[in-house]
């Protein structure tokens, strides 16, 4: 049995693919492709996959992470890469298959890129400048436990901010796995709070998930 990795995007109109709906998707994928997946055991067997980690509704990726197991220890990854490419649903795409190396726990991070967009964009900047020098930004966050305050300052990493016309346009990290997992609208809700001018996000991506070194996790 190999147990192998995928790489898949997910954009356009595949980005309002529940998590929920992602599982139903992969299970007709599977099957319409006719490779020998392995199946779970018992009383109801189905093919047996998992995703790294939830995407939110709305949000394009380039690099989800999909495990699972095929019964045929020689077939060629590009060849499982092209029978499930070939029936998935539009805007869904396998970039690449592999074997597993990495355990889901090497996950720490994951990096987004998104894009501000206003009319007045240069006083929805300054306002960016100001949360960024602020000595931490608080949000409440839903836990198991009820509403916790959390402050995000310390694991948030920007990658870079850049004004562009009417927009500004940034790529952040912040944690991700399965201990601590930081949506990026905490980061855009805490820069509504103190921005007088409004603003619109438009694309938020999904651009790498990482491990604790910044190495891309596959």
């Amino acid at each position: 049995m190999l147990r192998l990795r995928a790489v898949f995007e997910k954009t356009g109109r595949a980005k309002y693919i529940s998590h929920l709906d992602l599982n139903r998707c992969m299970l007709r994928t599977f099957r319409r492709s006719k490779l020998p997946v392995w199946y779970t055991e018992g009383f109801n067997p189905h093919p047996y996959y998992s995703f790294a980690l939830a995407l939110s509704l709305g949000f394009e990726s380039s690099c989800e992470i999909m495990d699972f197991n095929i019964t045929d220890d020689n077939m060629p990854f590009d060849e499982i890469r092209d029978k499930l490419n070939a029936v998935m649903p539009e805007g869904m795409r396998i970039i690449s298959v592999a074997e597993q190396v990495k355990k889901i726990t090497a996950i720490t991070k994951a990096e987004y890129s998104f894009s501000l967009v206003s009319e007045n964009i240069t006083e929805v900047y300054d306002a960016l400048i100001e949360l960024l020098a602020m000595p931490e930004i608080l949000i409440e966050k839903k836990t198991k436990k009820g509403i916790k305050t959390v402050d995000i300052m310390p694991d948030l990493e920007i990658v870079s901010y850049k004004l562009n016309g009417s927009s500004i346009d940034m790529i952040v990290r912040l944690p991700a796995g399965t201990q601590t997992n930081y949506n990026p609208n905490l980061f855009i809700d805490s820069l509504k709070n103190i921005c007088q001018t409004p603003f619109e996000t438009v694309k938020i991506t999904r651009k790498a998930i990482l491990c604790e070194n910044n190495e891309k996790f596959f």
